[in-house]
């Protein structure tokens, strides 16, 4: 698979009265075409940071992040607005207006961006069928349950046709049981429109059972301490699946052990300087 997606030695510190706070360090990693990538580290070690510095809402104060275009060439997501543009986020909570029906809340942004012609709208239509939300097309967002709430949120933001979807912690509201049907849900939904995906998330079990790659962050300031890739005998599973089978153990065993002790493997001298 081809390269989306790279990061190049990336840095960045938050700045305030009181002083620098250093976030991320020389953070490096591809990500692939068609991949789902999950990023896992201890709380508050800069992982909304980063998904903010992919997405172009900060800026790094060194080294680089790089969108691949389709004709090969780079191009740099904090200076490239077109490039921006091919980015979806979906953050934590689902934000759907109350004040908008699910079909008004999906065209919202294709609205702003005048972008909702026949052709949106025909897609949109088709996606509400495909994900079993046609019938509430003319519904409010409280007559939905968290599960399908997200599922509208995701339609909203794969409307907008974006190569590449950012996901902060997206189903960290929902009780258990919901949680596992909008993994599947999500996994089938973003598999069948063949869309390249970062998760953020706490949960190591649900790492493992969507990833392709999972990369490990090191307490702030924030290093890539290691990269898991995931390997299941049989393709195609989906994230509950994978939690019956004798891989997802194994790998959420060795994700445990890796996350296990946040201290740094540095020696004593380079830790000082």
């Amino acid at each position: 698979m081809k390269p989306l997606l790279e990061l190049i030695d990336v840095c960045y510190s938050y700045h305030s009265k009181g002083g620098e706070t250093p976030a991320l360090q020389n953070i490096s990693f591809q990500v692939r075409q068609g991949e789902f990538i999950a990023l896992v580290g201890p709380s508050g070690c800069g992982k909304s940071t980063l998904l903010s510095l992919i997405s172009g809402l900060l800026v790094p104060e060194s080294g680089s992040i790089q969108f691949v275009r389709s004709s090969g060439e780079n191009s740099d997501t904090a200076t490239d607005s077109a490039m921006r543009g091919k980015i979806g986020y979906m953050l934590q909570k689902d934000h759907l207006f109350e004040w908008r029906t699910v079909y008004r809340n999906i065209t919202l942004g294709l609205e702003i961006q005048h972008r909702l012609d026949e052709e949106s709208r025909a897609r949109i239509d088709k996606m509400l069928r495909d994900y079993g939300l046609e019938r509430f097309r003319s519904a409010r967002p409280s007559e939905l349950s968290g599960g399908m709430r997200q599922r509208a949120a995701l339609i909203r933001t794969l409307a907008l046709e974006p190569e590449l979807l950012l996901l902060d912690e997206p189903f960290s509201a929902l009780d258990f049981q919901t949680r596992l049907a909008v993994c599947d849900d999500v996994s089938a939904i973003l598999h069948r429109e063949k869309k390249t995906a970062i998760l953020v998330t706490h949960d190591l079990s649900e790492a493992v059972s969507m990833a392709d790659r999972i990369i490990i962050l090191t307490k702030r300031p924030a290093r890539i301490r290691n990269i898991l890739e995931l390997k299941f005998e049989e393709s195609g599973l989906t994230p509950l699946a994978r939690r019956s089978t004798r891989e997802f153990q194994k790998y959420f065993n060795l994700l445990w052990e890796e996350m296990r002790d946040y201290e740094e493997e540095l020696p004593i001298e380079e830790e000082r300087s």
